[in-house]
């Protein structure tokens, strides 16, 4: 008897009628003779409904409180996913992330697993129940409530494959698997058949939304096959495995888009030892994530210091930077919240040149300004203007052949 974790997001469930074909589903997996663990994310919109509404309530909402509220969510849809199966004749439980045993930091709205006590889980599936987890929360160490960030119910699928041993974790969306591209920009994007948690992960932190970055870096870790598909049809999806195929190795696999991106400049920094650190630390300790870093050569002693940040974050940062900037003898900060990233992603990259300079040639010959670079083995990111990120995924996915993908 195979343990399987599904996953079902938001769209999955979004109405009653979409909720009774998910324990369709889940009850067929039930009859082909499986132990069936299920995570569920919030009906449709009711998380940006609550995050809304709590906005109504106070213009500073207490993080504990906040973190209350969101998990509610996902409390409603697993309770009504374990009341359609009961329809259906089969046992099923729904259970919190506490009662689930996901134990995580006290980071309120973006926590970290840090455990999973299995023994309710385990103890439920030998009674013969389908087990219905409420995705995206956890419990701190002081017993309260708190959850992992948006997409964050992947990331809870994930650990609960690997706590539990599951033979695979199937996250099942409104998409048929990971496309070469965002197939609502460009309609010749291909389905991938496999993809490797290396290039996922890339795929997933620079902007490709089918998948949570936290989740596959989990799966790679504790290896855990990944299956990304469809909960409206039987078309077969995408595997996120240890490995891809040799061919599929051999050539850029997919280009992502991320347009929650913002830049800031510290403008007149004196280019002595510490700087950047006493900068970077503090926005460190308030949790706010720096991706591109570029610090321009100094003039006697002076430079130019520019990183990016979601733009979510942006006030917050600065905030954070402006008071430390000032300390440490900037002459000003600046910023500009009309950007994007837009990277190409592939293992093929690894050790071949080349594929920089066909990047760089296809953007310049859609007329598309880079602004900033950063780069890993096998990704290249640029940072442009958003209003070019629509020609700049279409020039990219082109200018690397992508619709030939198989």
């Amino acid at each position: 008897m195979a343990l399987i974790i599904q996953k079902y997001g938001g769209s999955s469930v979004a109405d009653a009628e979409k909720i009774k074909n998910v324990a369709r589903r889940v009850a067929k997996a039930k009859d082909e003779g499986n132990q069936v663990v299920v995570v569920v994310s919030a009906m449709g919109d009711t998380t940006d409904d609550l995050i809304k509404l709590a906005y109504q309530i106070s213009e500073q909402p207490s993080d504990r409180e906040f973190d209350v509220l969101l998990s509610t969510g996902e409390i409603v849809s697993s309770t009504l996913l374990a009341m359609a199966l009961g329809s259906l004749g089969y046992r099923a439980i729904s259970l919190s992330g506490a009662q689930a045993g996901i134990h995580t930091d006290s980071s309120y709205s973006h926590a970290r697993i840090l455990r999973v006590d299995t023994k309710r889980v385990v103890s439920e599936l030998k009674k013969g129940n389908i087990v219905i987890v409420a995705g995206f929360q956890g419990v701190s160490g002081k017993r309260d409530i708190t959850t992992l960030g948006r997409g964050g119910s992947d990331t809870t699928a994930v650990a609960l494959a690997a706590s539990l041993g599951a033979e695979i974790c199937q996250i099942y969306t409104d998409v048929e698997g990971v496309y070469t591209a965002d197939p609502h920009l460009v309609p010749g994007a291909k389905k991938l058949k496999e993809v490797s948690y290396e290039e996922m992960l890339e795929l997933a932190t620079y902007g490709a939304r089918v998948m949570h970055n936290r989740a596959v870096e989990l799966g790679w870790l504790y290896n855990v096959p990944i299956l990304v598909a469809s909960s409206f049809s039987d078309s077969p999806g995408t595997i996120i495995c240890k490995e891809a195929s040799m061919e599929v190795r051999n050539k850029v696999i997919g280009i992502a888009h991320d347009t929650n991106v913002a830049k800031v400049t510290v403008v007149g920094v004196p280019d002595h030892p510490g700087t950047a650190a006493t900068i970077f630390e503090a926005l460190a300790r308030a949790n706010i994530s720096i991706d591109t870093i570029v610090q321009n050569a100094s003039i006697n002693s002076i430079t130019d210091l520019t990183f990016t940040v979601a733009r979510t974050d942006l006030l917050k940062a600065m905030s954070i930077v402006e008071p430390v900037a000032k300390s440490v003898g900037g002459r000003q900060c600046v910023t500009d919240s009309t950007l994007a990233k837009i990277s190409i992603v592939g293992t093929g990259m690894q050790n071949t040149p080349g594929y920089a300079a066909r990047m760089f040639r296809a953007l310049y010959q859609h007329g598309i300004n880079i602004q900033l670079i950063t780069t890993s083995e096998i990704r290249i990111t640029c940072i442009i203007s958003e209003d070019k990120v629509k020609d700049a995924v279409r020039a990219l996915h082109q200018a690397f052949e992508l619709e030939k993908e198989t």
